[in-house]
């Protein structure tokens, strides 16, 4: 039985977002903005539905979706593009992969104790975040 993911989550740090940014193509003055950002995750999982809430002062992403449904994700407010998104369990990892213009786009999120990881990729750059659950 996959883990719920229900909570709100405080970010503690991450590695590697420039390149993951550069990846994706985003402009230099919108990277630096992004470094900046200190973003929470707030989630809510109920049942085979989901909600994947990215949370900061300059922008918020909300991402709903029905695990193992494929679906359009316009992700114009993040990078310009919409994509073919399926999210789905394997094993204990919640694993996202978007097919459109950008080559091994997604990301993954598991649980370690009280700490929400979340690894994001895009062409051949990795990026992993930590969030600390707080509620």
């Amino acid at each position: 039985m996959p883990p719920n993911l229900t909570g709100y989550y405080r970010f503690v740090s991450q590695k590697n977002l420039e390149d993951y940014l550069e990846a994706l193509n985003l402009n230099v003055v919108l990277r630096k903005i992004v470094l900046l950002l200190k973003m929470d995750k707030e989630i809510e999982h109920r049942g085979e539905r989901m909600v994947v809430k990215t949370l900061s002062t300059f922008r918020n992403y909300v991402m709903t979706f029905e695990l193992g449904v494929e679906f359009e994700e316009d992700l114009r407010m993040v990078d310009g593009r919409k994509c073919q998104t399926i999210v789905t369990w394997e094993d204990e990892q919640l694993v996202c992969v978007q097919k459109g213009e950008v080559p091994n786009r997604g990301w993954r999120h598991w649980l370690e104790g009280d700490r929400l990881h979340l690894e994001l990729t895009a062409r051949d750059a990795v990026c992993k975040q930590v969030f600390r659950k707080i509620r």
